[in-house]
Order: structure tokens, then C-alpha cells, then sequence
């Protein structure tokens, strides 16, 4: 569920500091949520403030030569770049070539209209999501975990799960008022469901990090509709699913409660069990 964020590496000739958002000029300040002043209108940084210079890599199926590379460009060219410049190129197998590209985009980002997922839940440490569970519960809560379909990826389920958790900070594991079962890797759904019903499941988190051909979207579906048909509404645990590719608005869509994207910690998710299924005005749980 939780992903690493992957750290873009620089090679060598490549411009540096690229892709970074900085105010322009055009731009009108505004208080932000913490107090300070916040421009509304930004535009990608690169070597000099405003200058819109972004950096684009992507895989063209072609062998790499002369042409290759000038399809490269043509291509970051119908994409807004101009110039565009190839910065990088190589071989990635029969047919196959990895492009890096290195272009202007005259492109603004209107921050007032960015619609994102914002939590609405405050973050508890170990000791305050135990203490809440065991006042209000007075018994373990229940978390069941999985990777379904064919996704053999646990580096993300395990990371949320696992003691030793992820980035210094505990896994649900060590949480004393969670009872956590891991399933593991390539589940299927109907033994998702069937672990869920004989573990008195509280909430379901599944990870998916196989993404081909909407893989996870497919997976999430069936898995909701699943629990929808095995399970009547008040009986029904928690679904949670996370992922890298995962877009947090799509909830209500996928039919799940909640959706995790790169970066989650198990604190984030351990806060928002005890916010929607303790403290939350609906509670789940009685």
C-alpha cells in the first residue's frame, strides 16, 4: 500500500533543479492555510525563475538510432515542448528505447483550481490510536491485509503491516489493540472475503502495484462488489486499498472507503481506522 517515492537521479549533461514549481511574475499572493503568503499561479522551474523548463522521459518502441531520436523530439514537441532537447537516449532491449527530454512548456498551473484529496483526519501516535481502540472498542481491532489477483508485489502491504514498518516508523503489527492478519501475496478474492468473515474483519487493506491494463482498477471492483454481495451493509469491514498509480478521488467510484496513494505511513493509516470506525459522527463499529 505505502510506496516509496521514486527520487528522480540525475545523469551526467542533464540540466539540474528541473521539473521544480515556482511563482511567476503574473502571479497574485494570497493568504495560505498556515498564514503565509501563497501564489495562485505557477509555472515549472528549471534553471531560472518562470523559465518553464520541465524534464520528460518516456519509451518509444524503436531501435535506437538517428530517427529514434528524432521521433523523440517530434514527439515532446506535440506535447507542448519548445525546444525540446535530447538530453539522454539508450537501448533498452530489442526494438525498445529510453528517452530523457529537456524542453520549455508555456504551460501555467492555477493552484486555486487543483482538486486533491486532502485529509480530514488528525494523525494519532501508536500510544493515542491504542488508547482510543481499547476505551471505545474494548477489544482488538481487527485488520485484515492482502495482495490480490496476480500482484506478487507485498513491498507495500508489508511496509503498512510488518513491525518493522517503513522510514523508521512501526507497522500496524505493533500496535497491542490491532489484530493484524497478513495474507500476503496473490490472493484471490474469494479468500479475501472468506478471511475477513473468519477473522470478524473491521477493515480490509489491499495493495495493488500492478497497474497493466488497469490490473488494480479491475481488481479493486471485483473485490468491492465481492464484499458488497458476501457481507449486507452493516455487517460489511472497512476497504482500503493503496498503490502508486491509484488516483485517492476514485473512492466512491472503485467502491471502497478509502484509498491510500505513494507515500501513505502506517500511522496515516492506523489514524484514519480510529477516525472512521471509532470517533467518526457514523460509526462503524459498535
Amino acid at each position: 500500500m505505502s510506496e516509496r517515492t521514486e527520487r528522480s537521479e540525475g545523469r551526467e549533461g542533464m540540466p539540474s533543479r528541473h521539473s521544480m514549481s515556482e511563482p511567476t511574475e503574473r502571479s497574485e499572493g494570497r493568504a495560505g492555510r498556515h498564514g503565509m503568503s501563497e501564489k495562485t499561479v505557477v509555472r515549472p522551474y528549471g534553471d531560472t525563475t518562470g523559465d518553464g523548463m520541465v524534464q520528460v522521459s518516456f519509451t518509444l518502441p524503436v531501435p535506437h538510432d538517428k530517427r529514434a531520436e528524432g521521433a523523440a523530439v517530434q514527439l515532446a514537441n506535440k506535447m507542448g515542448m519548445d525546444p525540446a532537447m535530447l538530453v539522454h537516449a539508450k537501448p533498452i532491449g530489442d526494438g525498445f528505447t529510453f528517452f530523457v527530454v529537456y524542453g520549455r512548456v508555456n504551460h501555467l498551473v492555477d493552484l486555486a483550481k487543483v482538486q486533491v484529496v486532502e485529509r480530514d483526519f488528525p494523525l494519532l501516535s501508536a500510544k493515542e490510536v491504542n488508547a482510543v481502540v481499547k476505551r471505545r472498542l474494548r477489544r482488538k481491532l481487527s485488520v485484515v491485509g492482502a495482495c490480490i489477483g496476480t500482484d506478487a508485489h507485498t513491498v507495500g502491504i508489508d511496509a503498512i503491516l510488518n513491525v518493522k514498518g517503513i522510514a523508521g516508523e512501526k507497522g500496524l503489527e505493533y500496535y497491542r489493540e490491532l489484530k493484524v492478519t497478513n495474507l500476503g501475496a496473490q490472493v484471490s478474492v474469494p479468500e479475501l472475503v472468506e478471511a475477513a468473515r473468519r477473522e470478524r474483519a473491521d477493515a480490509v487493506l489491499v495493495s495493488q502495484v500492478v497497474t497493466q491494463r488497469d490490473a488494480h482498477l479491475h481488481n479493486t471492483r471485483e473485490m468491492s462488489a465481492a464484499f458488497r454481495e458476501a457481507m449486507p451493509a452493516g455487517r460489511r469491514p472497512l476497504l482500503i486499498v493503496g498503490g502508486p498509480r491509484f488516483d485517492e478521488s476514485m473512492a466512491a467510484e472503485l467502491g471502497v472507503d478509502r484509498i491510500f496513494g505513494r507515500g501513505t505511513t502506517p500511522g496515516e493509516v492506523a489514524s484514519y481506522l480510529v477516525h472512521a470506525l471509532l470517533t467518526d459522527t457514523n460509526k462503524r463499529v459498535k
